[in-house]
Formats: structure tokens, C-alpha cells, sequence
């Protein structure tokens, strides 16, 4: 048991636009084995290749599970810029959960990040409209549907224009630069079992 937990590893990463949550890249899109050269790690949970952010990769599969499983409610933070300011009865539906086409979402938090995370500029950047304002929004979400933020943000009448997931359960993008990654001590895992 000593042995296997000494080389367990835990990578957190913080994954560019355009890159897809798998080693192998896939048409116009790259994949991680541009940036991560550790052999035996799997993704623990997946982020799109329009979204940006906290990607978590470990070769220690009881680990890969509770991060990735939405049974274990770990809540995944993330950061959202939208079109449009969002008024506190869209915060509110995002909070109560909303309808989507696969039906409701859980409860989420939400909250409007004044002023604006500072963050990498994305490359593309992001084509905004002179017209109309864009805000950010901290949304918690413990489920992990396909396209679930998008689609939730546009459910309330604000369609996402950037997105990037800022936290996973304990683990954060702290002094992490994009298209870089760093070891975390599997030690420091602690399973949440709060619930919502």
C-alpha cells in the first residue's frame, strides 16, 4: 500500500484554449502530449477544448474516480464571461438550477465577479461586441454534464463568450500559467463529504 500511494501522482494543469482533454491531438485542435510528458496519467475529468483552465490528471484510478464521478458532488469552480450583465433573477436561476434539454440542473452558486478576474489573454481572443457589455460570473456547479456551463448561462439569457474553470474540490489555478503543470501531493487529498 506504502508503495503504491509513494507513486501516485496527481497533475494539475492548466489547459489552454484549443487543447482537448486527451493526449492525441484531433483536427484542428492539439492535445496534451504538446505540454505534459509523464507517461501512465489519465485525465480526471474533462474541460472542452473552447474552455480554458483547471484540467487535474492522475495515474492513481480510486483518485481518477472521485474526482471525475458526480456522485461524489466534488464542486468544480469556474470563471465565466458572458454577454451582457447579468440582473440578480438570472444569478438567482442559475442558484435554483435551471431547465436544460436533459433536464433540470442541480443547484448551483453563482455569483458576479466585479471587478473581473485577472487572467492570460486568450489566444484567439474573444470576439466581443462594442454594443454590448460583457460581466463575469463565479459559477459552482457539482455535476458535470456536456457543455453544462454554456448552456446553463445561455438557459438565463447570457451566452458564454469565455470560460475557464478556476478550481476543482480543493485544488485551485493558483500561480499556475497556462500551458503549465505541476505535481500535487496525493497526501494532500482529503475526499469532501459535504453535499448540496
Amino acid at each position: 500500500m506504502t508503495q503504491r500511494h509513494d507513486a501516485s501522482r496527481l497533475i494539475l494543469f492548466n489547459k489552454p484554449y484549443g487543447v482537448l482533454s486527451q493526449f492525441t491531438p484531433e483536427g484542428r485542435w492539439r492535445g496534451l502530449k504538446d505540454f505534459i510528458a509523464i507517461p501512465g496519467v489519465y485525465v480526471a475529468g474533462r474541460l472542452d477544448a473552447d474552455s480554458e483552465g483547471l484540467l487535474l490528471l492522475t495515474n492513481d484510478g480510486k483518485l481518477q474516480a472521485h474526482i471525475a464521478d458526480p456522485r461524489f458532488k466534488m464542486e468544480k469552480i469556474y470563471w465565466v464571461q458572458v454577454e451582457g450583465t447579468p440582473d440578480e433573477a438570472a444569478l438567482q436561476a442559475l442558484r435554483e438550477g435551471v431547465a436544460l434539454n436533459d433536464g433540470p440542473t442541480r443547484p448551483a452558486r453563482a455569483r458576479l465577479i466585479e471587478p473581473p478576474p485577472v487572467l492570460w489573454q486568450r489566444e484567439p481572443p474573444v470576439r466581443v461586441r462594442q454594443s454590448i457589455p460583457t460581466a463575469w460570473i463565479e459559477l459552482g456547479i457539482r455535476e458535470g454534464r456536456n457543455r453544462q456551463v454554456r448552456r446553463m448561462t445561455a438557459a438565463v439569457g447570457f451566452p458564454t463568450l469565455r470560460l475557464v474553470r478556476a478550481a476543482i474540490g480543493n485544488w485551485s489555478l493558483d500561480g499556475l500559467p497556462p500551458g503549465s503543470w505541476r505535481d500535487h501531493a496525493i497526501d494532500q487529498f482529503k475526499p469532501s463529504s459535504t453535499t448540496r
